[in-house]
């Protein structure tokens, strides 16, 4: 089994490669156009040559530690100005539709209690509590 290691090594290497250069969008790729670059994946896979050039020189890669070239970077939320603001709209907007809820319960709570004091059934299909004679 393990005489076939180095063999199974290439073969993974090789097609990483060409999966690689395959998916990877014309604009990222440097120096010759993506038909070539499989070309020479596939014809020097074999000794390794053509997949390690790729790696190395085919595409333009990202820095590992930070943003890509030429993007915004990310921010964490609390540090989102725009994020914190549109809290802060929302938080009002809230605070608002909470007062009209409120509004609105102590609205029904003052029609409840005048419709008790008139004698008045208290709720729709209620009759009327019984009179003590």
């Amino acid at each position: 089994m393990l005489r076939y290691l180095p063999f199974l090594l290439v073969l993974a290497l090789w097609i990483y490669a060409f999966i690689d250069c395959v998916n990877t969008p014309e604009s990222q790729i440097r120096g010759l156009p993506k038909v070539v670059w499989v070309l020479i994946i596939l014809l020097f896979g074999e000794v390794l040559v053509g997949p390690i050039v790729w790696l190395v020189a085919g595409k333009v890669r990202e820095p590992a530690g930070g943003a890509p070239r030429g993007r915004a970077t990310w921010v964490a939320p609390d540090d989102n100005p725009e994020f914190l603001r549109s809290l802060k709209e929302e938080n009002k907007k809230d605070e608002a539709l909470l007062k009209d809820w409120e509004a609105d319960l102590r609205r029904r709570e003052e029609e409840l209690r005048r419709r008790g004091d008139d004698g008045t059934p208290n709720g729709p299909g209620q009759n009327p509590p019984p009179s003590k004679d």
